[in-house]
């Protein structure tokens, strides 16, 4: 499987450096997969789509950093796109989903019933509910799945693509795990970490990683359920340290720039 990382939105909350969405794309023997969608076209268009959460977190509005336009800049159509995989809901992890609406839809079991099921108060603030107005169809995958890796379950989504359940930042959050090949197993974290390091000392090309006292502190307030913060950061830590498995996570630009590099 051909993965390439794509920042499929640049984000830019005030006294905080830049946030990023950072997206796989991957090239299947059954078309195209994306983990995570990012912001859409359909977002700038309408920024209320976005909801609330957009006056805090300030997306720039750039086109070109759609995955859709960007998929489009690698040759492919949008019909292309077969399946996008959510970590989460929330809105800058799912915007893009409204450029590709042939495609399957899949999130966890838990979190499609907080966002879109029975949505309680807290679920109706948070969730953008009008990037999925257009009626997607989605796929959900329930329970904590098999035994996968280092005393963690895992729920198989696609062949070489796995869910792994890290609620915490949403009630349904997962990390989901990606079988690239020579490049090793690529482990996107998603929301479950946003400072990359809480699990790594340094980034994917050995750069020392500093600590982002503001982006914990963003994490922290974003939480869900913050007493799992620490479980999740130490189980990606443990992922992280096997040798051919990287970590990556949603947000943060420094470890975005090493593995587009490569």
């Amino acid at each position: 499987m051909r993965v390439t990382h794509l920042n499929c939105g640049s984000m830019h909350p005030p006294t905080m450096s830049e946030i990023i969405c950072h997206v796989l794309l991957c090239e299947t023997d059954d078309g195209l997969v994306l983990i995570d969608s990012g912001l859409g076209r359909h977002d700038f268009a309408t920024p209320k789509r976005m909801g609330p959460a957009r006056f805090v977190l300030r997306p720039e509005p750039n086109d070109a950093k759609t995955a859709v336009a960007q998929i489009e800049a690698l040759g492919h159509e949008a019909a292309d796109v077969t399946h996008v995989v959510l970590t989460h809901m929330d809105f800058d992890h799912i915007g893009g989903i409204a450029d590709f609406p042939g495609a399957t839809i899949h999130t966890t079991a838990a979190e499609h019933d907080w966002a879109v099921v029975h949505p309680d108060f807290v679920s109706k603030q948070r969730y953008a509910q009008e990037q999925w107005a257009h009626g997607p169809i989605f796929a959900t995958h329930a329970g904590p799945g098999d035994v996968w890796q280092h005393g963690m379950t895992g729920i198989e989504v696609l062949p070489g693509i796995t869910y792994v359940p890290m609620p915490g930042h949403t009630r349904g959050h997962a990390a989901v795990a990606v079988d690239a090949g020579p490049r090793g197993l690529l482990v996107h974290a998603g929301d479950a970490v946003f400072d990359a390091s809480s699990y790594a000392s340094t980034s994917p090309s050995g750069t020392p990683l500093t600590r982002i006292g503001r982006f914990r502190a963003f994490e922290k307030m974003m939480a869900d359920d913050r007493s799992k913060l620490a479980g999740n950061h130490a189980a990606l830590r443990r992922l992280n340290d096997q040798d051919g498995i990287t970590v990556l996570n949603a947000h943060d630009k420094r470890v975005f720039d090493d593995l587009a590099a490569v």
